[in-house]
């Protein structure tokens, strides 16, 4: 029943009863607990355990790649896995609940005992709403907790809104606000739960992500040093291999160069800009083809795998434009072709506005700009070229990447040093040669090179082609571990 009117003796109804002014409860406070931790068991070669001893995870490791545990390094704590409710917002503000994994280390050896640095992980995309973080038998919550929980470290990885049985309807992907926001309240309820899971945290907390999970981290640290500065205090940050420059990102594939994943990953966005009111359509026939234009604004996340959705028609594999739309980039032939996603007409609006009003025209001020189109006011609003980070930063990613091009971590680390010459930013190339002396890295860049060699011999073995096995892993299976690993060392310094 919904209530009008003020004053404090209620309104009359035509009996002259007086009718009680009903008011709705405020929100409950974000990053507030909804319950309590949640153990998630863990599936090793004896049975489901709530705490893995390092043995059994280095066989876990093992099991599901040979060689797995030299590449995070060999576990020298045992891990427990929860999962926790809280209270956050959606890209309006609206209430909504969501979920983290908090993975904690414990132990006999002297780096998993006394107080823990805390790590704050942001997880790369997913099309499954399913998507749990604190089930350590997905292959990204367990190189997480292999590389960051198994050394010592109180591992925080929100699930995000909209994931694992969150009350959101939707996911706000790359929306900088409602993500970092998100993340923090994930945080804050964590902390408030330290206390029953036994965890004892020291003052360090690390922020770091990788794809999604990159942007949100830098989105994150931003917030938190710009707008929180008295409740979180980063101690150093690292976004691997994230949209950073989204604003350039979305330049560079409606120009004539779309990316791997597209077909989702645009889609994903545009409909995180539309339920933030950023009215970047009137109806999504407006966007997208007819086959693909209804319900694509509620498919993802959702119950299907990408290959689900291209093999029953509801999105194409690989055709963002259709094959005579222009320009089109060298390279580029597999993302234009019959069965497209994008209305030609569509794009045109969007690349007349990138004539008329271009952006990135100077690394220290790459928005200076005033796109007009609706689309590019959204990416430009999200792009993190926007601040300067107050703690150390490191960026990390691959110079071959085909889902998330190498120029997100160029175009960043160029504006970062036009605007602050002396700050400390560390940038990681996985796919470059080492140098013989003084290079940090140069064991991340061993390992990937040795990775990306063992791929390319395995598909010779089996008859497939090298340089294509390389491209599919190249994001998610040969990056990944190396950056994190890099981000590793990089906070072990700091």
């Amino acid at each position: 029943m919904a209530a009008c009117g003020g004053g404090s003796g209620g309104a009359s109804s035509p009996g002259g009863s007086t009718l009680p002014v009903i008011v709705a409860p405020p929100p409950p406070p974000r990053g507030t607990l909804i319950g309590g931790p949640v153990s998630v068991p863990v599936a090793s070669d004896s049975g489901s355990v709530a705490t893995i001893s390092p043995q059994q995870f280095k066989q876990l490791l093992e099991n599901a790649q040979n060689g797995m545990s030299g590449i995070t390094s060999t576990p020298l704590c045992a891990v427990s896995s929860y999962t926790l409710r809280y209270n956050t917002i959606g890209s309006t503000g609206e209430a909504a609940e969501a979920s983290t994994a908090v993975m904690l280390p414990s132990g006999t050896d002297p780096a998993c005992g006394g107080p823990r640095p805390v790590l704050l992980y942001a997880h790369g995309t997913s099309p499954l709403k399913s998507y749990d973080m604190s089930k350590l038998d997905g292959t990204e919550a367990r190189l997480i907790a292999a590389i960051f929980a198994a050394q010592g470290y109180i591992v925080v990885a929100p699930n995000y809104a909209g994931y694992a049985g969150s009350t959101l309807a939707y996911h706000a992907y790359l929306d900088a606000e409602q993500q970092s926001a998100d993340m923090m309240d994930g945080l804050r309820a964590a902390r408030s739960a330290f206390g029953q899971l036994g965890a004892s945290a020291s003052a360090k907390l690390y922020v770091t992500g990788y794809s999604q999970g990159g942007f949100v981290a830098m989105a994150t640290q931003r917030a938190m040093q710009t707008r929180y500065p008295a409740e979180f205090a980063v101690t150093a940050s690292a976004p691997l291999s994230g949209p950073y420059a989204l604003l350039k990102f979305g330049d560079s594939m409606f120009g004539g160069a779309p990316t791997v994943g597209a077909t989702a990953f645009l889609p994903m966005l545009i409909n995180a800009g539309q339920r933030a009111n950023g009215g970047l359509y009137g109806s999504a026939g407006e966007v997208y083809e007819a086959r693909y234009a209804g319900g694509i604004d509620n498919i993802l996340p959702g119950t299907l795998s990408l290959g689900e959705l291209a093999s029953s028609g509801k999105l194409p594999a690989s055709a963002l434009f259709a094959w005579n739309s222009l320009p089109q980039a060298a390279g580029s032939k597999e993302f234009f072709n019959d069965g497209n996603l994008i209305r030609t007409s569509y794009r045109d609006s969007y690349t007349a506005d990138m004539q008329t009003r271009p952006c990135d025209s100077s690394a220290s001020d790459p928005l200076a700009c005033a796109p007009q189109h609706t689309l590019r006011q959204w990416l430009k609003k999200n792009d993190l070229r926007s601040f300067l980070p107050g703690a150390p930063m490191l960026l990390c990613g691959g110079d071959a990447d085909p889902i998330v091009p190498y120029y997100n971590t160029s175009a960043a680390a160029d504006y970062f040093r036009a605007r602050n010459k002396g700050g400390t930013l560390h940038v990681v190339n996985v796919d470059s040669t080492p140098s013989l002396f003084g290079d940090d890295y140069a064991q991340p860049k061993l390992g990937f090179l040795a990775a990306k060699t063992a791929v390319r011999a395995n598909a010779a073995v089996t008859g497939g082609s090298g340089e294509a096995a390389v491209r599919d892993a190249y994001h998610a299976g040969l990056v990944a571990p190396f950056c994190l690993r890099a981000a590793r060392d990089f906070f072990r310094a700091r």
